[in-house]
Order: C-alpha cells, then sequence, then structure tokens
C-alpha cells in the first residue's frame, strides 16, 4: 500500500473517532459502535510473513521486524503527521475545526500521483 492510500486511511479513522466521540458527547448512555476500520487498515498493510517451521525464536522475530518494520513505521508516520498538523491549529489558535485540518489533509494527499 502506498503512503497516501495509508495516509487516506488515517484521516478515514481520525475522522471517524471524531464522530464517534460527538456521537459520545451527544448520548453519554449509547455504545459507539466500531467500524473495524483500525483492523483493516492493518490487514491492508501488513504483509503476511511466512516462517519455516523449524525457526528459532530468534529468527522469527528478526523476520517479524524485517517484514512488518516498514509497515508500521509508515502507518505511525501518518498518525504522526496528522497529530502534528492538528496539534499546530491548536496550537496558533487557528479557526478551523479538527474536520477541516483532515479534509485538507484528505485533500493534499489525494492529489498525489500513484
Amino acid at each position: 500500500m502506498q503512503q497516501r492510500e495509508v495516509m487516506q486511511n488515517v484521516v478515514g479513522i481520525l475522522t471517524e473517532a471524531l464522530e464517534m466521540r460527538r456521537q459520545a458527547r451527544e448520548h453519554p448512555d449509547r455504545q459507539a459502535s466500531l467500524t473495524g476500520a483500525v483492523s483493516a487498515l492493518l490487514v491492508e498493510t501488513l504483509p503476511r510473513i511466512h516462517l519455516p517451521a523449524d525457526a528459532s525464536g530468534h529468527a522469527a522475530a528478526d523476520a517479524v521486524v524485517e517484514e512488518l518494520g516498514p509497515a508500521i513505521a509508515s502507518i505511525a508516520n501518518c498518525f504522526a503527521f496528522a497529530f502534528v498538523q492538528l496539534a499546530e491549529a491548536h496550537d496558533e489558535g487557528r479557526p478551523d475545526t479538527s474536520a477541516d485540518v483532515l479534509r485538507r489533509i484528505s485533500l493534499q494527499f489525494a492529489s498525489e500521483a500513484p
């Protein structure tokens, strides 16, 4: 999965979280329903790891780090980027809402060439 696709998914997850929080404030007695967006991102992003049956614990750990490391770093970088954008808008006292900031990030990454 390309970085722009990961970012689009991260923005979707954060947008969904904002909506869930809004609903929880309006209806504190209701249980928020999860859509599974985080699980879907992980399934789409993380590669399958095939280990030999006789792999040692150390070899298995090395393979997991090597295979999953780049995907996990990509996801973490996207969440960090979105967080910084949201934090800067807050810290600078800008009038744009969190939803506005997330929409701008989404449009920025949507316009990047695949």
